[in-house]
């Protein structure tokens, strides 16, 4: 399956933090974009399970190819959109590509220029996600 490397929130906001303490006329950092993740890049499908997992739920089971998945999201747009309905659908060409594609990236330049590094792992933030969804109404 495809590789992603997620970002956990208090990640993002390490990286915001980093880039506000160095960002100074000239350095390094200003007016560039970096990417942001956890630096752990992983199998996608592995990832949602154990999210399903943290929210009482079985894992997937079963699955269509991504030609599929795109054609479905767009038939539901059309659809939603003819009905005048505001909602996003379930499935969309958007959400099907990002299904379908890795998304995994090189921090060297975060790692460098912010002197950004993952301060929770996916596993920590796996056991955050498990414990707010278990307080949860």
């Amino acid at each position: 399956g495809n590789v992603v490397d997620t970002t956990y929130v208090a990640n993002a906001v390490q990286a915001h933090l980093c880039a506000a303490e160095r960002l100074v006329y000239g350095a390094p950092c200003a007016g560039k974009a970096y990417f942001i993740a956890n630096d752990a890049p992983g199998p996608l499908w592995g990832l949602i399970d154990q999210m399903l997992d943290c929210a009482d739920l079985p894992p997937v089971t079963q699955s269509i190819s991504a030609g599929l998945a795109y054609t479905l999201g767009a038939t539901l747009e059309v659809v939603y959109r003819g009905l005048g309905l505001q909602s996003e659908p379930p499935m969309t060409r958007f959400v099907a590509r990002q299904l379908s594609t890795a998304h995994w990236y090189n921090l060297a330049a975060a790692k460098r220029d912010l002197g950004y590094a993952p301060q929770t792992t996916v596993e920590e933030g796996l056991r955050a996600l498990r414990a707010w969804l278990q307080k949860s109404p």
